[in-house]
């Protein structure tokens, strides 16, 4: 198809979403900001008593102030929601304390199927809220529950509402159902989250949704460029007076024992071994945190998703270990995936753990600054010494989420003839959620310099530089960023997929929502592309990806269509599969096709199709993703995903495989057990995670583990790498 008949169609698409929203009546008029709505937390009396068992019977229930009036986010942006929510809060000197109850006229019909702690609740109704203890409008903590009691939490880590989901707050809540719909109590200690003492009040959102309608409510920030993680259009919690993080330090020892053995590395005997170690937190003040962990483990952290790797450079994985996650937001640099600081680069080697002799963190605010400060020290593993890991990040803040802030990090290899390598850089980021006529404006500059990496082929610097702007609206958002990474830039303690080029990336999307319609929700159109070119502004790669057409269901259906247009010259030979080289100083350009289709992820089955199809370097290539979910009864989740490769190429043919089954049974929100069984024909590794998890009071925990890898690369026979079963207990102690 030629370029003239695509625009044709992509601009009779735009014109139909475009009659079609003009055709709608016209949503309530929206203010420039959402109002900003206050609570009043309410003390609790001495000789008063709060059961934490979901039923809100209490008498200081029915008097304390309500948080209500919920507004629509979707379908109806800015309309009341269909369904009364209501928020008490008390609290005394050690805990907060929340009374919620989600009315429903329908009750029967409430959603709750997962029931293990921090898994999607995608297919659920649910309740979220978020608190922002610094009252800065910066970050904060998320927490969610759902009809079944399953318990989610994060940290807010970014003035765009990002989250990181992996963190572990200790809190409780008790959920009931009734004719009326779901009601809750929710308990969080003062110990759990940092807060600056001399706000008396706190920074909060809530936020309901009603799955069987997809009906998304807020108590504040329902504008599609605001949302409940954005805490500068957060509501207030006011009247938290007196209260304490008490002595302000907790204890976590934990004892491990495991047995394993890897015929794959010549050991066949098995091997049992028990070991221990603690956590230590401590208070310095109620916004001020230091850490203190001895004989680290992570047994217990689940195990990455696998991907398969076609392009040129190295994929990102998150980080899970809950001693790395805990304040990882104070460590944040711009350059997002590119950033000087990453954590999965101390401990792990090659993918595998390393051991932690030590670790001391230091988190927090002090005064208008947010500080990290990160030592860690890792033992000699596998003919692999052992190294120091420094990292140091500080950010003052200015205006209502802008800062200027600093950032240093050290890797010493402890080793004779080998070097300590540095990193230093500086950034400023300019950001206000009242631009202009309720828009949004992420705007910022950075700069870094490392030691120059020896190793390095092009000798053009050991700096990167970059810049951003991102304005948004209640419907668009533009953005555009551009970065410099020189040839000798080697952030030791970070991730560098690419050095020695300069990228630019603009964007434009508009995403129209129907009011009223009977069937559909709203459309997207989106145009995204990425431009490098070498230091000498030569062209090296040019991608540009455009979502002609996606549109979006009231029932939970998306179907989208993308197209792209790729352009590459190879700096380097480049092995795409094994004994398969494209060769130096070529250039391609081919143009692909891509579509997708998500059902609605509230029904017992659901089904997410990807395929796309064109061409591929200089040959062909066809991509098919499945995905199907089972959900039948609440605690039990399946699924199974399927991803193909098809390339034909001019240097040969070849294909890659990858299979996923993950299987998890809840028995209840504090009993789980999980499976992830995991293959792809590019490693041919098979790989099984058995996780049982026993959370017998938050804080307080029992795992159980197994895991066991297989290879099929000898006559298509599966062969035992390796495998390991680990019983761990981890015990809080809170003063």
């Amino acid at each position: 198809m030629t370029a003239r008949p695509l625009i044709t169609l992509w601009a009779s698409l735009v014109l139909l979403a475009a009659s079609l929203v003009s055709a709608q009546p016209a949503p309530p008029a929206l203010p420039a900001d959402s109002p900003r709505p206050r609570v009043e937390a309410v003390r609790i009396p001495d000789e008063a008593r709060i059961v934490i068992d979901g039923v809100l019977n209490e008498a200081l229930w029915k008097t304390a102030p309500v948080a209500a009036d919920f507004l629509q986010r979707d379908p109806t942006n800015g309309a009341p929601a269909t369904q009364r929510t209501e928020v008490r809060i008390v609290f005394d000197s050690d805990r907060l304390i929340m009374g919620v109850a989600c009315f429903d006229s329908e009750p029967h019909l409430l959603l709750g199927n997962q029931m293990q702690r921090d898994q999607p609740f995608a297919g659920d109704d649910r309740f979220m809220w978020s608190l922002d203890p610094y009252l800065d409008g910066r970050s904060g903590y998320f927490f969610e529950i759902n009809p079944s009691g399953a318990m989610g939490d994060g940290l807010i880590t970014d003035v765009n509402g990002g989250v990181n989901k992996s963190w572990d707050g200790i809190w409780i809540a008790r959920v009931r159902k009734t004719d009326d719909g779901w009601m809750a109590e929710i308990e969080i200690p003062f110990r759990t989250i940092n807060f600056n003492p001399a706000n008396e009040a706190w920074g909060a959102n809530f936020q309901r949704t009603v799955r069987r309608i997809n009906e998304e409510s807020y108590w504040t920030g329902w504008r599609r460029n605001e949302g409940l993680n954005r805490m500068a259009n957060a509501g207030r919690i006011v009247g938290l007076r007196d209260i304490s993080q008490g002595v302000g330090l907790d204890i976590r020892p934990y004892a491990l024992a495991a047995a394993g053995s890897a015929p794959g590395r010549n050991q066949s005997s098995y091997l049992g071994e028990g070991t221990g170690g603690a956590d230590l937190f401590y208070n310095l003040t109620p916004a001020l945190k230091v850490n203190f962990t001895v004989n680290t483990d992570f047994a217990e952290t689940e195990v990455d998703q696998r991907q398969v790797n076609l392009t040129r450079f190295p994929l990102f994985f998150e980080e899970r270990r809950q001693f790395f996650l805990d304040g990882l937001n104070f460590f944040a640099f711009p350059p997002g995936n590119a950033s000087p600081f990453f954590s999965r680069r101390i401990g792990l080697n090659s993918g595998q753990p390393q051991r932690i002799l030590y670790g001391a963190r230091m988190t927090g605010q002090v005064g208008s600054s947010d500080v990290g400060l990160l030592q860690v020290s890792t033992g000699a593993d596998d003919g692999r010494s052992g190294e120091d890991f420094t990292v140091a990040r500080v950010r003052h803040r200015f205006g209502r989420q802008s800062h200027v802030g600093y950032v240093f990090t050290r890797r010493d290899p402890r080793a004779d003839g080998t070097d300590v390598r540095y990193t230093g850089g500086v950034d400023l980021t300019y950001a206000t959620p009242s631009f202009v006529k309720g828009t949004r404006l992420d705007s910022g500059f950075f700069a870094l310099v490392t030691t120059p990496d020896p190793a390095a082929t092009a000798r053009t610097g050991s700096a990167a530089y970059g810049w951003r702007f991102d304005l948004s609206g209640n419907t668009w958002q533009t953005s555009i960023f551009g970065r410099e990474f020189q040839g000798e830039y080697d952030a030791a303690v970070g991730f560098t997929p690419r050095r020695d080029f300069r990228q630019y990336n603009p964007r434009l999307s508009w995403d129209p929502r129907l009011n009223r319609h009977p069937v559909i929700r709203g459309f997207g159109f989106d145009i995204n592309s990425t431009i490098a070119t070498s230091l000498t502004n030569d062209l090296i790669n040019r991608l540009i990806f455009v979502t002609p057409f996606s549109i979006e269901f009231h029932k939970g259906d998306r179907f989208e269509v993308q197209w792209f247009q790729q352009a590459e010259r190879l700096e380097v030979d480049f092995e795409i599969s094994k004994g398969l080289v494209l060769p130096k100083g070529s250039a391609y350009d081919w143009t692909r096709w891509q579509f997708i289709y998500t059902g609605a992820t509230n029904r017992k089955v659901a089904a997410r199709v990807e395929t796309s199809f064109g061409d591929f370097w200089d040959g062909t290539r066809k991509e098919l993703n499945l995905q199907m979910t089972f959900r039948p009864r609440p605690g039990l989740f399946a699924q199974l995903s399927y991803e193909l490769n098809d390339v034909s190429l001019a240097q040969g043919d070849f294909a890659t495989k990858l299979y996923r089954a993950d299987v998890r049974s809840q028995f209840s929100p504090w009993v789980s057990l999980a499976n992830n069984i995991q293959y792809d024909t590019v490693s041919q590794l098979l790989g099984w995670q058995m996780r049982f998890r026993w959370i017998v009071r938050p804080g307080n925990d029992f795992f159980l583990v197994y895991t066991h890898n297989w290879s099929d690369s000898l006559e298509n026979r599966f062969r035992s790498i390796d495998n390991r079963a680990v019983t761990k207990a981890v015990y809080t102690l809170r003063f």
